[in-house]
């Protein structure tokens, strides 16, 4: 483009390639004088091309009157002037260009000041890379006044970005209108494809009805799955948290990794929770883990679920939350047992000691008898369906289940609580698909410091022998912790009587708090087991073995049958693979993801540098 121009006026010969430059170049003489444009009539040829353009003052015309007026509560204020100003182009076939044909240069009100030139709609644009930012700042669930106040801060002031608040308002609802392009289900189907060709591991199912529209979905990506084939021996399923105005139960799957961390195993968004929704959900579960079912199950007391799990995992054990119980219990029982006993606690007192206390069968069903007797509370419904169910809760027959020391769904219910701070009531779903993966990459990444810790940060011994290094050698910082307490309380436990049947010893070992007894019987093999099977269910030797092993066989370190690898530092040693057979890659454009990462690190130096002076800038 050639142009000239005269200080006050536009005295110019202007020849532009494209009717966009001439409309630059317009924007920009108004943008110094404080007024906006925008384009006005446009003619073309029969071949396409445009012949004359013309560019108006954005206060050219009058508002045409709008029947909905009258009604209008806060009519918009009036901003058009009828201003004469303008510039027309015309195409000139022989230099093949533009020139300027028509030009008027007054106006017939006042211009905005310098400092607020930035505010006209003409001189307000997002450009590309500022749009990739703001698109990262709305993933990383930064609100919309925070995220304009750092860009404007990273530009030396909010005058100096080129779009107002309302510019970013509306480019984020035009970008969430145009996620839903193909409709709700039609988007969700899209994410997933797209999800699928990024990772070949990444497992999705869709649940259609009879019209074809979408009831259930379950998903789970190559980190989750890897997680599970891990640490999928003991899973917690909670359907509490309710997924925006629709009220759609998200349904969790959640365990724990080697340092006690929570993990998630898949999550699905139901249509209903009935009997026939959690079998396909459980079916779509297994068939994302290789069929491969957890060993245990956690739920609370819904009957459609404990209909489902036999169905779909009859070798999985359904253990029932005692947190719920105790929640239900409260709700259904509290008043009587307040009324009948005053001394006491209420059921609290009364269902804590099933839970934890009473270690026999048969003591457990003789105990409940007296408690419905005492308390006349046979007829309540509520205790009689409890009972019926003992085996899913009762201390007796769940002690020798292996647990990794759970037994609530507690950890379902913190990261539903966690949830809330990424996930907001207004999110539609493509929303929610955006923020759920930033609750899966803030969980992983309380890994990634748990495993930072474990290499900088060395456990604190607190007695110098041999099994207490290897044990800090073998496992991660927060078993270690546990292990450790378990041997101080050893020292301090005491061996009260021994029996010998010929095959095996029996040891009765006094607690520490002089009140229980437990039976450590040792086998011919030397192998030790407790009648508190801490290490059943939880995997880590009780002090009471740990007396045995080490006063009574002289056991240096950990015998290798008593060190299990979940709660080791190798605990991800081994590659999973997924439902194809094949090993999953996390990250399968790992070497590209670290390449731009160091690129990224020598940018900003090079940034950083350059802005320290205007020679160096430039």
């Amino acid at each position: 483009m050639t142009r000239v121009s005269v200080i006050g006026s536009l005295e110019f010969a202007l020849m532009s390639d494209t009717e966009q430059e001439a409309y630059d170049f317009y924007n920009t003489y108004g943008g110094r004088l404080g007024f906006s444009i925008r384009r006005g009539y446009i003619n073309k040829s029969k071949e396409g091309q445009i012949t004359s353009r013309q560019f108006v003052c954005n206060k050219e015309g009058f508002r045409v009157v709008d029947k909905r007026d009258p009604l209008t509560k806060n009519p918009r204020q009036e901003v058009r002037t009828g201003c004469q100003a303008r510039l027309v182009i015309k195409w000139d076939r022989n230099m093949q260009k533009f020139f300027v044909s028509d030009f008027v240069e007054q106006h017939n009100h006042i211009f905005v000041p310098t400092e607020c030139t930035h505010m006209l709609p003409s001189q307000r644009k997002i450009s590309a890379s500022q749009a990739i930012e703001i698109d990262l700042v709305e993933k990383s669930g930064i609100r919309l006044n925070a995220a304009f106040e750092l860009m404007g801060n990273e530009v030396g002031g909010r005058e100096s970005l080129g779009f107002t608040k309302l510019d970013q308002k509306n480019y984020l609802r035009t970008k969430r209108q145009n996620s839903l392009a193909y409709g709700e289900a039609g988007s969700i189907l899209q994410y997933f494809r797209d999800k699928s060709l990024e990772n070949p591991s990444f497992f999705y199912s869709v649940q259609l009805d009879n019209e074809e529209q979408i009831t259930n979905i379950f998903w789970a990506d190559a980190q989750i799955i890897m997680d599970y084939g891990q640490f999928g021996d003991v899973v917690t399923f909670d359907t509490t948290y309710k997924l925006n105005s629709a009220h759609r139960p998200l349904a969790s799957f959640v365990g724990f990794n080697h340092h006690r961390k929570t993990v998630i195993f898949g999550a699905a968004l139901m249509y209903d929770e009935t009997a026939d929704s959690f079998v396909w959900i459980f079916r779509r579960f297994l068939e994302a883990m290789s069929s491969k079912a957890p060993k245990i199950i956690f739920t609370d007391q819904d009957a459609a679920m404990a209909k489902a799990i036999p169905i779909v995992m009859p070798n999985t054990t359904h253990r029932l939350c005692t947190w719920h119980l105790m929640q239900n219990a409260l709700r259904h029982a509290n008043s009587i047992f307040k009324d009948k006993a005053v001394k006491d606690k209420g059921m609290k007192s009364v269902l804590s000691k099933f839970m934890y206390d009473i270690e026999d069968e048969e003591e457990f069903t003789l105990k409940w008898e007296e408690m419905l007797d005492k308390y006349e509370v046979r007829d309540n419904h509520w205790l009689k369906l409890t009972f019926g169910v003992k085996e899913k809760w009762g201390w007796p027959y769940v002690k020798n289940a292996w647990g990794a020391g759970m037994s609530s769904t507690q950890l379902s219910e913190s990261f539903n609580a966690f949830l809330k701070d990424f996930i907001q009531s207004d999110h539609n779903l493509m929303q929610f698909f955006m923020h759920f993966d930033r609750v899966l990459s803030e969980k992983r990444y309380k890994e990634l410091q748990a495993e930072y810790a474990l290499s900088q940060k060395l456990p604190r011994v607190n007695i110098k022998v041999k099994i207490m290094e290897q044990a800090a050698d073998v496992y991660t910082n927060k078993i270690f912790e546990k292990f450790q307490d378990e041997y101080v309380k050893s020292l301090e436990v005491n061996i009260e009587e021994i029996e010998n049947d010929g095959e095996s010893t029996v040891y009765a070992v006094l607690d520490s708090d002089g009140i229980k007894v437990r039976k450590v019987r040792q086998e011919c093999d030397d192998s030790v087991t407790c009648s508190c099977r801490k290490f059943e269910m939880k995997g880590i030797l009780c002090s009471h073995c740990l007396k045995i092993l080490r006063e009574r066989l002289k056991f240096k370190e950990i015998p290798s049958q008593y060190i299990l690898k979940r709660w080791t530092k190798k605990a991800r040693s081994e590659n999973v693979k997924d439902r194809c057979g094949h090993d999953i890659q996390v990250d399968v454009r790992l070497h590209q993801t670290s390449r731009y990462r160091s690129l990224m690190a020598i940018f900003r130096s090079v940034a950083c540098r350059a802005s320290e002076s205007e020679e160096t800038y430039n």
